[in-house]
This record gives structure tokens, sequence and C-alpha cells, in this order.
């Protein structure tokens, strides 16, 4: 095992599971049995457009079962999208959560031009949708419980959407990209155009065919005119007070994660959890690790118990 295994100690467990007995228990059937079905208020798939900025974006809500109103998650896809833990997302509503997915403006036939700044507007414009008081009765959801979920690029957005909004509960992050942000600041000013033209690069080899007017020149721009702002360090702060979970594989994204996990906790958090999960970016082999991890950390945020500790 790595040296954050996803294992927790004995002793830990053992004090963990008998505070916790109820939620662990529905969080493992979450994964592998239905829930009793209900009638009057059925599990549901609501599809809709969310406005963001002019454009319409193509979205769905997974409704849970139960008149509610449920807790919301927000789940956020990454660059440029191939990968959406649609899996986890239906884990997540057996568990009883609803949760909203949506493509970002100018990816996968969302409407308008793609960017991270895009991205990060977009968030936004969902979580207003799901704070509208109307809405929020439809969907049987509590617009004052919204939860961030984030793969990769998806992580980096959702702390920087949480970073500015407070009202967020928590923030899961999967693999988050820091986008390079991490490193720019050693970069010397007269190397940063090649270091822009590695960055081009790298987006360009992830796939650009499903997003719209970007291109990864373009991309690499924008990171380096936000580096500062964007660094998770810097994020940390802002995150003192709210539970955060952070997930992470063999996929060399962990540095800058472990970096963000020490400055939350420095900044007086101890609602900050981090778990490392030995697999690829796209945990194509350890599916029920990650799903178990996401419903355990949204028990924990549900509960208020304590964050699983470091081993």
């Amino acid at each position: 095992m790595t040296r954050r295994s996803i294992l927790l100690p004995a002793a830990l467990l053992i004090a963990w599971l008998s505070a916790m007995v109820v939620p662990a228990i529905g969080q493992s059937r979450a994964i592998t049995a239905d829930p009793e079905p209900d009638k009057a208020n059925p599990a549901a798939m609501q599809t809709f457009q969310l406005p963001s900025h002019g454009a319409l974006l193509n979205a769905f809500l997974y409704v849970a079962a139960g008149m509610g109103p449920h807790p919301t998650v927000i789940l956020l896809h990454g660059f440029p999208g191939n990968e959406r833990n649609l899996d986890v997302a239906q884990s997540i509503r057996r568990a009883g959560w609803n949760l909203m997915y949506f493509n970002y403006r100018g990816s996968w036939g969302s409407p308008g031009d793609f960017s991270f700044t895009h991205c990060i507007e977009d968030t936004q414009s969902a979580i207003a949708y799901l704070r509208d008081v109307s809405k929020a009765a439809k969907l049987r959801s509590d617009p004052n419980t919204i939860v961030l979920i984030g793969h990769s690029m998806g992580g980096f957005v959702a702390l920087q959407t949480g970073a500015l909004d407070p009202d967020i509960k928590a923030i899961v992050t999967i693999s988050a990209a820091d986008l390079g942000t991490s490193r720019i600041p050693a970069v010397p000013v007269d190397k940063r155009d090649l270091f822009a033209k590695g960055l081009a690069a790298g987006l360009a080899a992830e796939g650009m065919a499903p997003l719209a007017g970007v291109t990864p020149e373009l991309l690499a721009s924008e990171v380096l005119a936000n580096a500062a702002k964007w660094n998770f360090v810097e994020r940390a702060p802002k995150f003192s007070s709210r539970p955060v979970l952070v997930i992470t594989s063999d996929d060399g994204l962990t540095p800058p994660n472990d970096a963000f996990v020490d400055a939350v906790k420095k900044s007086g958090n101890r609602a900050v959890s981090a778990v490392h999960i030995p697999t690829d970016h796209s945990y194509s082999d350890h599916r029920i690790a990650l799903q178990q991890t996401v419903l355990d950390g949204l028990a924990r945020f549900r509960h208020n118990d304590a964050p699983v500790q470091r081993p």
C-alpha cells in the first residue's frame, strides 16, 4: 500500500464505525443495492437547460427518492470530460442526495466558448439555479445544502468556485488538476513563453475535439494570466471552516493536492481529509473504492462527524 492508504488503521476504523453505524451501513448499500421504491416521490431524472451568461447549457439532475428536501451535489467533469463519473453519481443518489451534472460553455454541445474562467462562472450559475426556491421545490432539493465534487479540472473548478462562495457546504476533489499554477512561480519570466508552449501541448494532448471556441494556446495564456489567484495553496484560507475531502491517485497530481491539504490544516481546519487510492487518473480499476470514499465523505459532511485522518 502507499503511504496514504485507503485502509484505516484498525483502532481508528473501529472507533469511526462505532460512531457512524447507521451512515456507514447506508453508504455501503448505496453502491450495491437499490433503495426501497417510493411511489409517492420516486427517484427521477430531470433534464433541462441551465442558463449561464447568455448560453443554455446541457444539464440534468438525478432526483433522489423520497419527499426531501434532499442535499445536492454538483458533479463537475474534467478536461475535456471523457470520464463523467456517473457511476459515482448514481451511488450518490442512492445514498439520498440529489445530483446535478452539466456541460460547461463550449463543451460537449453546450453553446458558447470554452475557457477555464467560463467553467467557474458556469458552476456559479448552477449554484444559483439550485438556490432558486421555486426550482428547489420542484426538484425536492435543499437550496441551502450544496456540495461541489470535481474530477481533474473539475476539482480545480470546485476549489475556485468554492473559494468564491462561502455558503457551499463542503468540497470533494478527485485528482484535482492545478493546471500547472503551482510550478509557474518558479519559472523565470523570460522562460514563461516556453512554459506556456509546453502547457498548450499538454492540453492539446488531452483532446480538444469536444471543446468549442478555444485553442490550447488561449487556454495556456489564461492560466498564466491567472496563475497567482488560481494557485491551490493561495485558495486554502478560504476553506478554513468547511469540510474538504481531497482524493488523489498515482497520476502525478498528488504534490499540489498535498500542499493544499497542508495549507488548509495550517489555516485551522480540522475537517479536511486526504485519501490516496493507488490507481490511474480515471480510477479505472478502483471504481468501487472511489465510490465508497466519496460516499463516506458525504456521510461525514451530512452527520458532522470527524474526518478520516491520514495513516
